[in-house]
């Protein structure tokens, strides 16, 4: 094929230029601004990122109270006497039935000892009732009847040979009155003997015996109430529990009622708690708390609040809520201070760390992650719902679960800068 000649191009070809002309502004259009001098676009920031999670939102309240005894006795002295020992001292745990305290029984044991001789006494004498009169005692009650009734028939002769001899003249009369009267005096004595007898024979009646039954029971009560004395001299605990407070010291005289120790059942414990006037209303039994306690280092556990007493301290305007304790660990004393963790008002939301979350003019945003090549920062204003410390509720009507946020390297970043992704976490 031949080549055009200059003289045809410059005949055929100059209304090529207009069309060239338009198809280099169109490339000059096209091409990306040149950046002026000294500036360079920067190079993505690298991130670290996470995932925004559905949840739920808990306010944690902190709270103090004070341990408190569920039952506490003061132990007294029921009888009188010298302490001689004491075998505990405030804090220590005991027994039902421990020995607490020995007081001096010497008087306690005089007296039993005269009173267990009176009761052998009483109970001879109704033995002797109950068995009845000894056959030697019958027999010598026969032969004194015996000698009486011979007195008698004695005095019975004397007088009728004493009145034969007055009708003779022979005697006096008054030698006639001295029989008579030896008469009437023999009588008695054999009536004296009859009646001995017919005693001893019938021996003791149901009446005497009555009585004598209840002398002895008064005297076996008064040894028993005596014995009970001196076992009192021993004070022991009535229950299980911790010794509080001691009031005597050896050698101290103690009356019947002098207060001796304090016991606290140690078996279950109160916890009462103060709640400020912000959270009256919000408490109800049964919500869980975590308690601590700075005197018993590393123990933690999860209770249930039991009850909110309905009034208030007029002092503090506060409110007490009150935890039953059942089983508390050995060191846990009354008097003891505890911090109660609370979880309450429970909001769902979004949930984030609190590390995403960035303040910039008085508004919080997070930096959601865009595609691209490459990524890219987007900012999202949101509402801080709850604070939890380490994580926070948000909303915002364009996040949803799921969705990629950053965690870490925000701190400068615009909207729509480049990202580069590190890390990922959640």
């Amino acid at each position: 094929m031949a080549m055009a000649s200059p003289r045809q191009w410059f005949k055929y070809g100059w209304w090529l230029l207009p069309g060239a002309g338009i198809l280099w502004g169109i490339a000059v259009w096209l091409r990306p601004p040149t950046p002026p001098a000294g500036k360079k676009t920067p190079p993505p920031r690298p991130v670290e990122v996470t995932t925004v999670q559905s949840g739920t939102g808990v306010t944690r309240t902190t709270l103090l109270g004070q341990v408190e005894a569920l039952t506490q006795a003061t132990i007294r002295a029921q009888t009188s006497g010298l302490v001689r020992e004491i075998l505990v001292q405030p804090g220590d745990r005991v027994r039902r039935g421990q020995t607490l305290v020995i007081l001096d029984n010497s008087d306690q044991t005089l007296a039993l000892a005269q009173a267990q001789a009176r009761l052998a006494e009483e109970r001879s004498a109704l033995a002797r009732l109950e068995v009845g009169t000894r056959p030697e005692i019958i027999a010598q009650r026969q032969a004194e009847l015996k000698a009486a009734q011979a007195r008698e028939r004695e005095a019975q002769d004397r007088l009728n040979r004493d009145t034969q001899l007055v009708k003779e003249g022979a005697i006096a009369e008054r030698a006639l009155v001295e029989a008579r009267t030896a008469l009437e005096d023999a009588r008695s004595n054999r009536l004296r003997a009859q009646a001995a007898l017919a005693e001893a024979q019938a021996g003791a009646t149901q009446e005497e015996r009555d009585s004598q039954r209840a002398r002895v029971a008064t005297a076996q009560a008064l040894v028993q109430q005596l014995e009970l004395q001196k076992q009192r001299t021993r004070i022991t605990a009535p229950s299980d529990g911790a010794i509080r407070t001691r009031a005597v010291s050896v050698g101290s005289l103690v009356e019947n009622g002098d207060p001796v120790v304090t016991l606290v059942d140690a078996s279950a414990l109160d916890i009462y708690l103060e709640l400020a006037e912000t959270l009256a209303g919000q408490i109800r039994p049964g919500q869980s708390v975590t308690l601590t306690s700075r005197s018993l280092p590393g123990w933690q556990t999860t209770a249930s609040i039991s009850a909110v007493v309905p009034a208030t301290d007029p002092s503090s305007r506060r409110q007490q809520a009150r935890i039953r304790l059942s089983n508390p660990p050995t060191g846990l004393l009354p008097g003891m201070a505890v911090q109660a963790d609370l979880q309450s008002n429970s909001t769902p939301g979004l949930v984030i760390p609190r590390d995403a979350l960035t303040r910039r003019n008085q508004e919080w945003l997070v930096f959601t992650i865009q595609t691209g090549d490459p990524p890219q920062a987007q900012a999202v204003p949101v509402e801080l719902v709850m604070d939890m410390g380490t994580q926070v509720v948000i909303r915002h009507p364009e996040l949803r679960p799921g969705q990629k946020i950053v965690l870490r390297g925000g701190d400068g970043l615009r909207d729509k800068s480049p990202v580069k992704i590190v890390n990922s976490s959640g």
